[in-house]
């Protein structure tokens, strides 16, 4: 017969074999402490994208800024609806038959052919300026490409029509200053040996 004194160490023995789970708490924390540092690194990436994103923006709409204030001033013309003058004039090679007295055998300089591209002007100042400009004159030299011969007679219109006046390049087409009344788009219907052209011409306030 087994006395208490036996149950006991019995029971004992028991609880000793008995394995009890004891949670990681080390191990815990130090899987809780990883989680949050990803979790601030990916906080602190996502805002530093969007602030790339903002100063780009930025820069972008600075620059835009500052480029609209430093571009020059350009000289607009008063063209009205539907006309064709050019300002400031390209430069382009000239058409071989508009080449003599110049000393470069492909000379490029602005200038514009006439609509029946019987005539060029050749524009050795821009921009044309009305009333003229105290620092340079409205100088263009006409070539024809055919036969010349007589004066070449100027009929300029403001494409509105609200003005008119004649120019006139004694001995036909050559050197000449044309100066026009105030500033627009002007069309310029030119007569010489019996031959008809036209150009249209931006004049600006000087």
């Amino acid at each position: 017969m087994i006395d208490e004194r036996e149950v006991v160490d019995l029971l004992r023995a028991a609880g000793d074999d008995i394995a009890v789970w004891v949670p990681p708490a080390q191990q815990l924390a130090a899987a809780g402490s990883k989680r949050r540092r990803r979790l601030q690194v990916v906080a602190t990436v996502a805002t530093a994208a969007a602030l790339a994103v903002v100063l780009a923006g930025a820069s972008v709409l600075v620059g835009a800024h500052l480029s609209d204030r430093s571009a020059p001033p350009s000289h607009a013309t008063t063209t009205p609806p539907g006309g064709t003058c050019v300002n400031p004039v390209p430069s382009g090679l000239l058409p071989s038959w508009a080449r003599t007295g110049f000393s470069d055998p492909e000379p490029r300089i602005p200038y514009l052919l006439g609509d029946n591209g019987d005539i060029a002007a050749i524009l050795f100042a821009q921009p044309l300026t009305a009333p003229p400009s105290a620092d340079h004159n409205n100088k263009i030299l006409w070539v024809s490409r055919v036969a010349d011969g007589s004066s070449l007679r100027i009929t300029a219109t403001l494409q509105d029509g609200s003005a008119t006046t004649t120019r006139v390049v004694d001995g036909g087409p050559g050197p000449s200053i044309i100066d026009l009344p105030r500033p627009g788009c002007w069309h310029l219907t030119l007569r010489w040996a019996g031959h008809t052209d036209s150009v249209d011409l931006a004049y600006v306030a000087p």
